[in-house]
């Protein structure tokens, strides 16, 4: 009886950690997000207006690149990240933190990939904009 209860710990033991390897080996890796619309918020999190426009968001390790459509593209070394994926890009959430430059200026900021019911959202909140957050939702990520 104590022998099959170590083993099942074990192995039980074993599961965990295999998953919790795999959730953080994907904050590791590269993605490419890609989104047709974006949304623009205020302050509060309100829409104030939307805009039909590809978006591709690639995040590796060390960078971050925004590359809207209509408008010149943003990169940044990647100066923090939290990772805590359930289930790595459907459940959970990651926050980077980088500098970013590309339009002209540059800009400090925070970007929130959320996953909710499998659905991944992207907020990007500004230091420099308090009043302005700009949310896309990932029609798909590679």
């Amino acid at each position: 009886m104590k022998t099959k209860c170590i083993k099942t710990l074990a192995i039980s033991t074993f599961i965990v950690l295999c998953a919790i390897t795999a959730t953080f080996a994907q904050c590791d890796k590269a993605v490419t997000l890609k989104s047709s619309e974006t949304s623009f918020l205020d302050g509060q999190g309100n829409v104030t207006r939307t805009k039909a426009e590809d978006v591709v968001v690639t995040i590796t390790p060390t960078d971050i690149t925004i590359e809207p459509n209509d408008d010149p593209k943003m990169t940044g070394k990647i100066s923090s990240k939290t990772c805590n994926w359930t289930v790595p890009f459907k459940e959970g959430r990651m926050v980077i933190k980088s500098t970013i430059t590309g339009q002209g200026d540059e800009k400090h900021i925070t970007v929130t990939v959320e996953g909710k019911g499998g659905k991944v959202t992207l907020t990007f909140e500004a230091e420099e904009m308090k009043d302005r957050k700009i949310q896309i939702v990932a029609d798909k990520f590679e």
